[in-house]
């Protein structure tokens, strides 16, 4: 996404989710550098020599074998084993992640998003896929027909298929799980032109401007549709809202 500026909706996790999945595999720290222009024009020898030497001191460097790294993506895994002793680190190329022979990547779970294989692409991340976002005041055309939603800009996330989908919502940094049921889409019925996430928190009162919400993807259930008019929206929200909560 820095090199080209037209990628746009291309995370699966945004930077605070992906911490949190690390922090479930009891890592001691995290060293996070923002990656900018100058970050971008180190030569890959600069960077084993002074980053991982010098600055880091590191003992073992987990890569797969396509990793690259330095000024034009210069550098490869070859490289970096050709240095190991010199600088006394040891290189360890993990096997690709494989099941049934299809190698599970990030690709692959975009493209299952995408096609509306939320089953699948969960089952591939062994966690419910999830967006994290501030709620956002929007036209309250959810309240106007009976049914309020919290408002949420997807931003740089990948856009699965767009529809209706079984969800639970975290409050309060995950301290409080409620179930519901989101639309995400362009709300064709009022022709809308901004994609949007918006979610009807089951059994819920309160006011959620401004806070922010996690909302994991359980099970998607229907594609996004234009009705013909409020009344056949209103009734198609109601079964929805029954299988929601089946499931």
């Amino acid at each position: 996404m820095f090199f080209n500026k037209k990628l746009k909706n291309y995370r699966i996790s945004n930077l605070n989710q992906k911490i949190n999945l690390m922090k479930n595999f009891s890592i001691d720290f995290i060293i996070m550098k923002k990656f900018d222009n100058k970050f971008s024009k180190i030569k890959s020898t600069n960077f084993i020599n002074k980053t991982l030497y010098k600055d880091l001191k590191v003992k073992y460097i987990f890569v797969s074998n396509n990793f690259r790294f330095g000024n034009k993506r210069e550098g490869d895994v070859n490289l970096l084993k050709k240095f190991q002793n010199k600088f006394k680190y040891k290189v360890i190329n993990p096997s690709p992640l494989k099941k049934n022979k299809v190698l599970i990547s990030s690709s692959l779970i975009r493209k299952l998003l995408q096609e509306g294989n939320l089953k699948k692409a969960n089952q591939l991340l062994k966690r419910n896929w999830s967006v994290e976002g501030m709620v956002k005041r929007g036209r309250k055309m959810g309240k106007k027909i009976g049914f309020p939603t919290c408002n949420i800009e997807l931003n740089d996330y990948v856009v699965p298929m767009k529809g209706v989908y079984a969800v639970k919502v975290y409050i309060k940094n995950g301290k409080k799980i409620l179930k519901g049921i989101a639309n995400l889409g362009y709300r064709p019925t009022f022709n809308q032109k901004k994609i949007l996430l918006e979610v009807n928190i089951f059994n819920f009162s309160g006011n959620l401007y401004n806070k922010k919400l996690r909302v994991d993807f359980l099970k998607f259930i229907r594609k996004e549709k234009k009705f013909n008019g409020i009344d056949k929206l209103r009734k198609q929200i109601n079964l929805d809202i029954t299988v929601a909560q089946n499931i």
